[in-house]
């Protein structure tokens, strides 16, 4: 049964959602305190934690870190979409269905991906498929495959009724020449005029998208294109994971690249300019290209995270503070840095960083052991909203012990970023943090707390897919959900598929969380980005992708950044193209002076292809603090723990155990598959 709409579209959360020792069972509190304890300050990455989490100054910034924000009213609402297609056959989105025959979307599990705000906050950008649509000539034709609309967040509607407006659907081809179909992250441009989704950039001239003047014959899409040859000639360059820039002339994306029979990715910067008519390279249609393109990456073995200790060859030096960009993730809204994930700042703990894009100045937004990757700042730069596998327990078998230097995680950071996901199965959730970050017993808010029965905001089968995104005056979210879907569930799956509750049976949602009790925000001036990143390299068009420099193979020393040392051996591969084995030995090692680490650990890792990850893991770690007594242990089975684990498909698939234990509790893998 459809759950009743007008309870779907408001919930309220209550103060005490946020995830605080208040809301917490009494074992998870025990684990929080412990975390507390734990968690030390990274350089000038993250304060140190402490139980009462009062106002303070940070101990290696000086920087003082207020106390924990107290939890805030939100109110969840669901935002209208097209009606759902009863099937994919022609002609199934009937005038019963959709009686202003304006189009049905697809029920599938991928058939919607939010996007940005438009300045005014009236409308949010979507990429959606339609489908059922009638054989032309019917005008209702053209609502077919992948699309780009706007959706009313006001409760208004376009002129015609509708709460939603496609901008493309029937487009001219010669309108779109060049343009691929892909048109994920969709972002409106602050002129309004214009909107970026995948690796197009399409303009409706002098009218707003918004105005009923924008119709699809007057869009043109023009296609961006990153030189990468030095003739100029070619298709260009892969882009993914674009983000605009907020002076609006620059974009920032992620470039891959195969090295040593493993993909390894980079970040870039590079300026978008208007090419009315292309002499080389193709498509030879007006198009933006990419110029001035900076690698945010520094390949000086001295500028690496982990790096051999110049002054001492036999030692290592590990300092997450360098820049380590690997995929980029977008921009705060000044501007003035660039978000990140990179090489982690503890062992198998994947998180977003900041790097000022000017300074290099590294900042860690999120610290919780659990995955976190999309994420979006906010205008004013106090808070981030993250989408993060916390409260699920997903990561915390291999991330749950902290304090453990990221060394083996020169083998494991692809593979254990994989196991966020089940493919159709996802966990991640909205998460409200401020500025300084996951301290103490203060690990966030989660924005969609509340129902967590079937169709509910916090229905745990419901997750959230990447990009959240701030309204423009910082007083809502938009994120968007996924309900688990077949392969992750049925058949050869033990878990069991859930009913939608969704109109139509549709497997998406689009969902608007507001701070209602905040004040508008005002953006801090925007300053247009210089056309050289100090920190990075100038890409030169046709120079090969640098290849990071790990240290070489030989034992070395790693010091305890309060006492006590880990010894490192690292193995290469025969071919000497890529490290294929990290053991490390821990003495007493100590990065806060309160807890110790001691045990052995070893990490072998095979590539039978570049996307395939095999990992050989042995673990018997124990931390204790300064009376011996043992807080936490990371232990394999005696066979060892063997992961392998494809980094697009994320299907996890291991045999033997790896087991984290913290405060009493015992976090154990996921089964196989799910």
């Amino acid at each position: 049964m459809t759950r009743d709409k007008a309870t779907r579209r408001e919930q309220h959360t209550v103060p005490g959602s946020a995830l605080t020792l208040g809301s917490l069972s009494r074992t998870r509190w025990r684990i929080l305190l412990l975390l507390a304890v734990l968690a030390v300050a990274a350089g000038s990455l993250l304060p140190s934690a402490q139980a009462n989490p009062s106002a303070r100054a940070d101990a290696s910034t000086g920087a003082v870190v207020p106390p924990a924000p107290k939890p805030e009213r939100i109110k969840v609402e669901e935002l209208p979409l097209p009606p759902t297609a009863p099937s994919d056959a022609k002609g199934s989105c009937t005038s019963d269905v959709n009686p202003r025959r304006t189009g049905c979307i697809d029920a599938d599990w991928d058939a919607l991906q939010g996007g940005g705000f438009t300045r005014d906050q009236r409308q949010v950008a979507a990429r959606v498929t339609f489908a059922g649509a009638p054989a032309a000539p019917d005008p209702a034709s053209v609502y077919t495959g992948s699309q780009l609309i706007l959706v009313r967040t006001d409760g208004s509607t376009f002129p015609g009724g509708d709460s939603w407006k496609c901008l493309t659907c029937g487009m001219p081809d010669a309108n779109r020449q060049g343009v691929t179909e892909a048109a994920d992250y969709p972002m409106p441009f602050a002129d309004g005029r214009r909107l970026l989704a995948g690796a197009t950039v399409y303009d409706c001239g002098r009218y707003r998208l918004a105005s009923p003047a924008c119709t699809p014959k007057r869009l043109h899409g023009y296609p961006i294109r990153w030189n990468v040859t030095a003739d100029g000639s070619g298709k260009g360059g892969a882009l993914r994971e674009l983000r605009l820039h907020p002076d609006q002339v620059h974009l920032g994306f992620s470039g891959i690249t195969t090295s040593g029979a493993r993909l390894d990715q980079y970040g870039y910067v590079g300026r978008l300019t208007f090419n009315s008519a292309p002499k080389a390279g193709s498509p030879q249609v007006p198009r933006y290209d990419l110029t001035k393109v900076n690698r945010l990456f520094d390949a000086a073995p001295d500028r690496q995270p982990l790096r051999v200790d110049p002054d001492h060859p036999d030692r290592l030096v590990f300092d997450p503070t360098v820049p380590s960009v690997g995929e980029l993730r977008g921009f705060s809204k000044d501007g003035r840095e660039v978000t990140y994930v990179g090489h982690p700042a503890e062992s198998s703990n994947i998180d977003v960083f900041a790097a000022h894009l000017t300074t290099g100045k590294v900042r860690r937004l999120t610290s919780n052991p659990e995955y976190t990757d999309p994420v979006d700042t906010s205008p004013d730069g106090r808070w981030t909203v993250a989408l993060d596998t916390r409260g699920s327990d997903r990561q915390m078998f291999m991330a749950g012990m902290r304090d453990v230097p990221a060394v083996t995680d020169l083998l494991t950071t692809s593979a254990v970023s994989s196991v966020r996901n089940n493919h159709q199965r996802r966990f991640f959730q909205p998460y409200l943090i401020d500025r300084y970050g996951d301290r103490g017993t203060y690990q966030g808010q989660r924005l969609n707390a509340g129902d967590s029965g079937p169709g509910g905001i916090a229905d745990p089968n419901w997750n959230a897919g990447a990009d959240p995104q701030w309204s423009p005056d910082g007083t809502a979210v938009m994120y968007w959900q996924r309900l688990v879907s077949a392969p992750a569930c049925g058949g050869a799956n033990p878990l069991p598929c859930p009913t939608s509750t969704e109109p139509g049976g549709r497997h998406t949602r689009l969902m608007l969380a507001r701070l209602v009790d905040r004040e508008p925000a005002r953006t801090e001036k925007v300053q247009e980005l210089p056309d050289d990143i100090p920190w990075g390299t100038r890409y030169q068009p046709g120079s090969p992708a640098p290849v990071r420099p790990y240290p070489a193979q030989g034992t070395y020393t790693l010091p305890g950044k309060s006492s006590g040392k880990a010894t490192v051996a690292i193995v290469w591969n025969e071919a000497r193209t890529a490290v294929k084995t990290v053991s490390v030995r821990y003495d007493k090692y100590s990065a806060d002076g309160r807890t110790f680490l001691g045990g052995t650990e070893s990490v072998t890792r095979n590539n039978p292809n570049p996307t395939l990850q095999k990992l050989d893991w042995v673990s018997d770690l124990r931390q204790t603090d300064a009376t011996g007594s043992v807080h936490a242990t990371k232990k394999t089975s005696p066979d060892g723990f063997h992961l392998t684990i494809d980094l697009l498909e994320t299907v996890f698939d291991a045999t033997g155990t790896l087991t984290t234990s913290v405060g009493g509790h015992t976090y154990t893998q996921p089964a196989n598959g799910t």
